[in-house]
């Protein structure tokens, strides 16, 4: 037996918004109940960057104090640890909304063997963690003269603190 089915071209839009719905469902529970007031664990977002002397991490930890802030290095392993605490103004039954999220973090890092652990600075400034971890010297760029040909020489570019290093050390 055969079925015919009418095309209809809005088919496969109707189940998208579907699905998308279902992802993004509302917040409000099965009973149509508001959502939970519970706090939720939490991973604050990080930067990492990389220049010549250092990489640095900034981590937004908003509303956290700096003595409820943890940075450790164990192993080549940078490992941040943190507490946001609800912090009741009003009783837990007024809130009608609660989008902010409370808890521990633990954020870690693998470190680079280029990186010199013992010269590590934690900065804490308008709600950003700034750990900035200084480079071994031997993993810095280094000048390499070229020659060509046996008249002309070429020089790339070098940092201007390199240049007063290698003052020292000739």
């Amino acid at each position: 037996m055969t079925f015919l089915t009418r095309y209809d071209p809005f088919r496969e839009f109707v189940t998208l918004q579907d699905r998308m719905n279902r992802l993004f469902r509302d917040p409000r529970g099965p009973e149509g109940q508001d959502e939970s007031l519970t706090t939720t664990a939490f991973a604050p977002p990080v930067d990492v960057y990389e220049d010549e002397h250092n990489v640095t991490l900034k981590i937004e930890v908003p509303g956290i104090d700096e003595k409820d802030i943890d940075v450790r290095i164990e192993n080549n392993t940078l490992t941040v640890h943190g507490e946001r605490k609800f912090e009741q103004e009003e009783k837990e039954e007024n809130y009608r909304r609660v989008e902010r999220q409370y808890g521990s973090f633990t954020r870690t890092f693998t470190l680079p063997t280029t990186i010199d652990t013992e010269s590590v600075q934690a900065d804490y400034d308008k709600g950003v963690l700034k750990v900035k971890l200084a480079k071994k010297a031997e993993a810095k760029p280094k000048q390499i003269k070229v020659n060509v040909g046996g008249s002309k020489t070429l020089e790339s570019k070098q940092p201007k603190s390199e240049s007063k290093t290698e003052g020292k050390a000739a």
